[in-house]
């Protein structure tokens, strides 16, 4: 049986692909990567889908957009040459610990 955090974590990944993919998708006009975000969006909610037959709702979702939205912040400062500052490495890591919290406690 596979875990439901697995499931979470495996969705977090693709939701972050998925927002990258929106980049390179420049707004649905590049089949390839457009194509690649819409399977990834498909299969991020597919697997959150399964994480919450088995967590709570509002830790699942929190915990999916917790770690996507740090992963896809690091990675624009990374790909896409977005502003970097102690600062704003500072609240992802509050989002990190945001998500920890919420993984520790939710279940």
């Amino acid at each position: 049986m596979v875990s439901p955090w697995l499931y979470l974590i495996v969705a977090a990944v693709f939701e972050t692909g998925w927002a990258i993919g929106l980049e390179y998708s420049d707004g649905f006009t590049e089949l390839v990567p457009s194509v690649a975000t819409v399977i990834s969006m498909a299969i991020s909610v597919v697997l959150l889908a399964k994480a919450v037959q088995s967590l709570p709702i509002g830790t699942a979702y929190a915990v999916w957009t917790g770690i996507g939205a740090a992963a896809t912040a690091i990675l624009g400062v990374v790909l896409f040459d977005e502003t970097s500052s102690v600062v704003r490495f500072g609240f992802i890591e509050l989002i990190i610990a945001g998500v920890i919290g919420l993984e520790v406690t939710g279940h």
